[in-house]
C-alpha cells in the first residue's frame, strides 16, 4: 500500500463560544479538500461534547476523516488525550500506512507537548497590545500560554502581515517560521436579493437608509468615538441612524451612555442572527467601522463582499483588508470619522464608486486561496 501524509486540523474551536475562530476552521476544513493530492489525507478532530460544536462530518470521504474528540481547549485532559489521539490517529479509518502525522492547532489553547510537528494559528495580541480589554491575570495567562503554544509549534501561521509584525515584536520567534496569509468573507457573503434585504429590514424594522456598525463593545472597537462622530454631524428632520449590533459587554456602557441623548438616532440591535448579517450588509447605506485594532477585521471585508460603502480605520490590518476601496481614517480623530460619513452619505456618486470598489476588493480575498497557501506551509514542513 503507497504512504499517505495525514494533515490533522483540530477543529475543537468551532463553537459558539469562537464565532471568528469557527468562521476560520469551517471554512478552512471545507476548501481544503478538494487541493489535497491523492496521497494526501486530512483528519479533522472535533468535540461531539459540546452542544454548540459544528459537526465535519458531511466532509467525510475517502481523504477526510472525521475524529471525535471529546474534551475541551479550555480543559486540563487535552494535555494528555490529544497527544494521544494523535499517537492513534489511524483508528480514524484512513489508510493504516502513513508518513508522520502534521497537527494544525487552531488556538494557542492546545497540547503543549503535542509529540508531532505542529502548525499553530494566531489571531491577534489584543491582549497584550490593549490590556485594558482584559483583567491582569487574563493578560498573564495569555503571555504564558502563548509562550507554550509559540514553543510547541514548528510553524506559525498569522491572519494578516500586521499580526505577524505584533507577533514578532511581542514575542521571541524566528521570523522564517511566521508566515501571514489572509482570510476571506464566506462564500454566503455577497450582494442580496431586494426580497431578502426587505425580509431583514421588515424583521428589524428598519428604515429605507442607515449607517452600520457590527462588533462588540470592548474598548479597542472604538464604539464611544463612533457614537460622539455621529452625534458631530447635521442631522435632518428625517436622520439616517446609526444601526449598532453585536454582542453586549456591560463593562462599558460609555457608547449607550452618549448614544442617550440622540434618541432614535442610535440603535443598539445587540446580538442579530448570523443569517441575517449578508442582508444588513447589502441594505446598508454604509458600513462604518473605526477600530483601533484587529487582527483581521472580517467584518470590513464580508460588508464588502455585499457591496456596502466602507469607512474603517487606517490601523493594524485594516489598511490590508480595505486597500483603496474604503475611506480610512484616523480612528482617534472624532471630527475625520465624522467627516467621512458626512461626505460619504451627501455623495450618492461617492457611495456608488465606494460600493463597486468592495466587491473589487473583496473579490482579491479567497478560502481557496487561503486554504492553498495554508497548505503550502502543510507540505514544507511534511517535506522537512
Amino acid at each position: 500500500m503507497n504512504s499517505t501524509q495525514p494533515y490533522i486540523l483540530d477543529a475543537r474551536t468551532a463553537t459558539a463560544h469562537f464565532p471568528g475562530i469557527g468562521r476560520y476552521v469551517r471554512n478552512l476544513a471545507q476548501a481544503l479538500p478538494p487541493l489535497l493530492a491523492d496521497d494526501e489525507r486530512l483528519v479533522v478532530l472535533w468535540n461531539p461534547s459540546d452542544p454548540t460544536a459544528w459537526n465535519p462530518s458531511t466532509l467525510a470521504s475517502p481523504q477526510v476523516g472525521i475524529v471525535a474528540a471529546p474534551v475541551s481547549s479550555f480543559g486540563l485532559r487535552q494535555q494528555w488525550t490529544i497527544p494521544r489521539l494523535l499517537r492513534a490517529y489511524k483508528t480514524s479509518g484512513l489508510p493504516s500506512v502513513v508518513r508522520g502525522p502534521l497537527f494544525h492547532s487552531t488556538y494557542y489553547l492546545m497540547p503543549y507537548r503535542p509529540g508531532v510537528p505542529t502548525l499553530l494559528t494566531v489571531y491577534d495580541l489584543i491582549a497584550a497590545l490593549h490590556p485594558q480589554t482584559v483583567s491582569l491575570r487574563a493578560r498573564l495567562f495569555f503571555s504564558v500560554a502563548t509562550r507554550l503554544a509559540l514553543a510547541a509549534s514548528e510553524r506559525i501561521v498569522t491572519i494578516s502581515a500586521s499580526a505577524r509584525d505584533d507577533l514578532l515584536a511581542h514575542f521571541s520567534v524566528d521570523p522564517s517560521r511566521v508566515t501571514p496569509i489572509p482570510l476571506a468573507a464566506d462564500p454566503r457573503f455577497r450582494p442580496q436579493p431586494a426580497a431578502e434585504i426587505a425580509r431583514v429590514r421588515a424583521k428589524y424594522n428598519l428604515p429605507a437608509r442607515y449607517i452600520f456598525y457590527l462588533g462588540i463593545n470592548k474598548p479597542h472597537k472604538n464604539l464611544p468615538c463612533l457614537v460622539d462622530a455621529y452625534a458631530r454631524i447635521p442631522h435632518s428632520p428625517s436622520p439616517i441612524p446609526l444601526l449598532i449590533a453585536g454582542a453586549w459587554d456591560a463593562r462599558y456602557p460609555e457608547s449607550r451612555a452618549l448614544a442617550a441623548p440622540l434618541g432614535d438616532g442610535v440603535r443598539f440591535l445587540g446580538p442579530v442572527d448570523d443569517a441575517d448579517l449578508p442582508a444588513l450588509h447589502s441594505g446598508a447605506t454604509l458600513f462604518v467601522f473605526p477600530s483601533l485594532y484587529e487582527g483581521f477585521g472580517l467584518p470590513v471585508l464580508e460588508a464588502m463582499a455585499c457591496g456596502a460603502a466602507v469607512i474603517c480605520g487606517n490601523r493594524s490590518s485594516l489598511p490590508e483588508v480595505a486597500g483603496d476601496a474604503a475611506l480610512l481614517v484616523d480612528p482617534t480623530d472624532t471630527d475625520a470619522i465624522a467627516g467621512a460619513i458626512r461626505r460619504v452619505l451627501e455623495d450618492d456618486g461617492l457611495r456608488q464608486q465606494m460600493a463597486e470598489k468592495s466587491l473589487a476588493q473583496a473579490a482579491r480575498f479567497s478560502w481557496q486561496r487561503t486554504a492553498a497557501e495554508t497548505l503550502a506551509v502543510y507540505r514544507e514542513m511534511a517535506s522537512v
